[in-house]
Formats: structure tokens, C-alpha cells, sequence
């Protein structure tokens, strides 16, 4: 058992914050502003909440598509086409790929997969063969992508939940985020709109940031970005200002939460993605700027912010005051383990390692600390595809995540060096191969327990 005394000097001696540490900046007091309503774009309509809106169940894409034909062209910019237009993904297909996956990877490995975990209930698979898993084939995914009508959008995330081909991955990521309409003619207007929207926001607020009123927002977003990694592209001067400026308005547009440490972390995947359409690195840790025209980055950075503020629409309140949404998840992530692997969970308890102290960050970062880069855009790829991905299913992957260090955890005898060991885990070296794993142990979990929370509560 830790002392409380080995507990504070292993604090001094880590300079590790504890969650309590996070600092809130709750500076954003300026309404929303609605350049529409200001007059600065010359179409006039009445401004949509920036709250999320619950999405109205409906039978077929066509039908959500007829009842919602002028949608795009009215600036109805929380609807969320894709999400509305499909609640779930085929769970035969799914659950068949997760089975080859871990099947796969056990053969080559002969490691026991999640189901060979102590006390994990799995349900039985169906009797019937599955159909053929997901694929990630370009041409499919491009077909679907790019249709002239009506973007089939649970054939788009049936087709993108097992990883997105690169080279369609940014338009694939606008769609599935609900940034994009589905209907490819009406695209180019759109993003025009949302681009010239976006500056107009930048028009009207960005040289407040240094007001009394702002400075503690604009201060602390100055002050985290550098900390941010890759410090090859966040140091880039001209990544850092379009970084402040995309940060820094979206503080001001959503002063219920205002700006919180690990939200900044949360534009990266969008902007690497997004830039990366214009240029040949082949890692998203090397991408270079300094060659991507001006008017490019605009762009870039316009589309950048939108479909971070649809990803934080569906876990704001992940940042609102006292962070209830983490607080909830990492106690619901506590009871899944104890399910799960009771071993672990019991191990963690007796050695006084609290789940607050190392999944904190796991919620707040979507685990972008604890991963690669190229990992995090790769996992984002099925996030965007399962129905409720980065707040519901990022659960389990949280669960499967630790699950997958049971060895390391069970070896580790001193309060110290376990949560040393889960606050810098080693996957520098992770590929899409891991991750691909990691999701399918994930998608079993939620098939064995999401219909059943009682499974997990005690």
C-alpha cells in the first residue's frame, strides 16, 4: 500500500498534474455573432442554436433527404445528416471484423484474445455467416463519396469504419461529420458559405483577444499550443496563429464551456488531414506549410474549425464547468473494467491507483496523448463512423486500451511505478495494425454490453 506521504513526494518528484489542476477559462462573454444577421454576407436567414440538437429519428436516407431538400442551401448548420441518416452500423458486418481481426492477430501472435479475459461475458455470434467486413477500398470509398444524388451514409460508414483510404479521406471526414451535404452539387456552395462565414467570425472578434474581458482566454490558448505535439507543425508559425484564431473564436461562440485545456489538442487530426490533401508527406508528423498558398490555408483552416465544433457539439459537456461528461465516463470506464477483467481492476484498487488519475486524460485528449499521430487519425476514421464515436464508443475503447496492459499492470507492485506505467504507455511504435485490433476488442465490448448496462454496474 502507497503512504500518503510516497503518494506527495512521487507528485513533487513527477511535476505531474493531478485532474483537479486543469484550469478552466471561462472568458468568452461576447454573444454568438451571426454574420448572416450582421449583414456581412449577402444571404439573410435566421441564425441556427449553436447547441446541439437532438436528431429526429428517421426510416431512410431518401425520406431524410426529401423532408430536408433546402437544408444545405438555409444555413441549417446542426443538422446532422449522416448521424440522423443512419443509427447504427450493420452489427453482423462489424462484429465479423472484429472476430478476423482478433482472430488474425492471435494466430500470428498466439496471444488469448479480450473474449479469454477473466469475467467478460461475450454474447454468442450469430449462426448465420456474416456478410463480407467492411472495406476500406479506395474506389469504393470515392464511388460513394462522390455520388451525384444522395451519399449512401450507412454505406459510407460501413465502408469507412475500418480505416479511410488517404487520399479520400479529407472529403470523407467533411461528410461523415455532418460539415458536408451529401448531395455533391450543392458541396462547393456550401463550403463557400461556411469558408466566408468562419472569416467573418475572425472579422468581427479576433482583435478583442487581448480585451480585459478575453485575455485570460487568448492567454492560455497562447500558452498551450506550443506545448502541443508534433512540435514540428504546431511550432510553425503560421500553424500556431491559425491554430489561436480556430481556439480562440470557438471560445467565444460557446461561452458555456469557454476554452479548456485538451480541447486545443482536438484540431490537429482535422487540420494534418485536411492539409495533407495538398501535399506529398508521407507522415502526418512531417508536414511541412511553408509551401501551401495562402488562400489554401484559409480554407483549410475554415474547414478545420467547423468540423471541430461538430466533434465538440456531441461532448461539450466534456468541458463545461467541473467536467461532468469526463467525470461520468471515467466512473462508467471504472465499473466496465471491473466487468471485464476483475483482476486488473482489483490490482489497481489494492495499489491506491484511482482511474481519475490516469483516464482523466484519456477523456479529455481522446487519447491523443497517449497515441501516435498517425494513430489518432486512423482511429478518428472509425470514431466518425460508429454512431456516437467519441463519446459512447471512445468508452470502450478506453476499457480495451487498458485491458490490452494487463500483463505490464499485473507485473507492476508499487503505486508509483503503475501509474508511472499508465501515464506514458509505451506506443511510440504503434501502427494501424494495433489500432485495428484495439477497435475490434472495443466493438466486442460494446456488443457484449452497451444494450445491457446492468452488465457493468454493480
Amino acid at each position: 500500500m502507497a503512504s500518503d506521504g510516497a503518494r506527495k513526494q512521487f507528485w513533487k518528484r513527477s511535476n505531474t498534474k493531478l485532474p483537479g489542476s486543469i484550469q478552466h477559462v471561462y472568458g468568452a462573454q461576447h454573444p454568438p455573432f451571426d454574420p448572416l444577421l450582421h449583414g456581412t454576407l449577402l444571404k439573410s436567414t435566421a441564425k441556427t442554436p449553436t447547441t446541439p440538437v437532438k436528431a429526429k429519428r428517421v426510416s431512410t436516407f431518401q425520406e431524410f433527404e426529401s423532408n430536408t431538400s433546402d437544408a444545405w442551401d438555409a444555413g441549417e448548420d446542426d443538422d446532422e445528416l449522416l448521424a440522423m441518416a443512419a443509427e447504427s452500423l450493420n452489427t453482423e458486418v462489424v462484429m465479423e471484423t472484429a472476430h478476423r481481426v482478433l482472430r488474425n492477430h492471435s494466430q500470428r501472435q498466439g496471444r488469448p484474445t479480450l473474449q479469454e479475459a477473466p469475467g467478460l461475458q461475450q454474447k454468442p455470434r450469430p449462426e448465420a455467416e456474416s456478410p463480407s467486413p467492411p472495406s476500406g477500398d479506395l474506389r469504393l470509398v470515392k464511388s460513394v463519396s462522390e455520388s451525384h444524388t444522395s451519399c449512401p451514409a450507412e454505406e459510407l460508414r460501413k465502408l469507412s469504419w475500418s480505416g479511410i483510404p488517404k487520399p479520400v479521406r479529407p472529403m470523407t471526414w467533411k461528410l461523415l461529420s455532418g460539415y458536408l451535404p451529401a448531395n455533391v452539387d450543392r458541396r462547393p456552395a456550401t463550403l463557400q458559405r461556411k469558408q466566408k462565414e468562419y472569416f467573418a467570425f475572425i472579422e468581427h472578434y479576433y482583435h478583442s483577444r487581448n480585451d480585459e474581458v478575453h485575455q485570460d482566454t487568448y492567454r492560455q490558448i497562447h500558452i498551450d499550443i506550443p506545448r502541443m505535439s508534433p512540435e514540428a507543425l504546431i511550432l510553425q508559425p503560421k500553424v500556431t496563429e491559425i491554430f489561436e484564431r480556430i481556439l480562440f473564436i470557438w471560445a467565444i461562440r460557446h461561452p458555456a464551456s469557454g476554452y479548456v485545456q485538451g480541447i486545443n489538442d482536438l484540431v490537429t487530426p482535422f487540420f494534418v488531414v485536411f492539409i495533407c490533401e495538398y501535399l506529398e508527406a508521407e507522415e502526418v508528423d512531417a508536414v511541412d506549410v511553408s509551401g501551401v498558398p495562402t488562400e489554401v490555408l484559409r480554407n483549410i483552416e475554415a474547414d478545420t474549425y467547423w468540423c471541430m465544433s461538430k466533434l465538440l457539439d456531441g461532448i461539450q459537456d466534456n468541458y463545461t464547468f467541473a467536467q461532468p461528461g469526463i467525470q461520468m465516463k471515467v466512473k462508467m470506464l471504472e465499473e466496465l473494467v471491473s466487468r471485464i477483467d476483475e483482476q486488473v481492476h482489483r490490482h489497481l484498487d489494492q495499489h491506491e491507483v484511482r482511474y481519475l488519475q490516469f483516464a482523466f486524460r484519456w477523456m479529455n485528449n481522446l487519447l491523443m496523448r497517449e497515441l501516435p499521430l498517425h494513430c489518432t487519425v486512423r482511429l478518428w476514421d472509425t470514431y466518425q463512423s460508429e454512431p456516437e464515436g467519441f463519446s459512447h464508443f471512445h468508452l470502450y475503447v478506453c476499457a480495451a486500451f487498458l485491458v490490452r496492459w494487463r500483463k505490464e499492470i499485473l507485473e507492476e507492485r508499487d503505486f508509483q511505478e503503475l501509474l508511472l506505467f499508465l501515464q506514458n504507455l509505451p506506443t511510440a511504435h504503434w501502427d494501424d495494425e494495433d489500432i485495428s485490433l484495439l477497435l475490434a476488442e472495443a466493438y466486442r465490448l460494446k456488443f457484449a454490453f452497451a444494450d445491457a448496462p446492468n452488465h457493468y454496474k454493480k
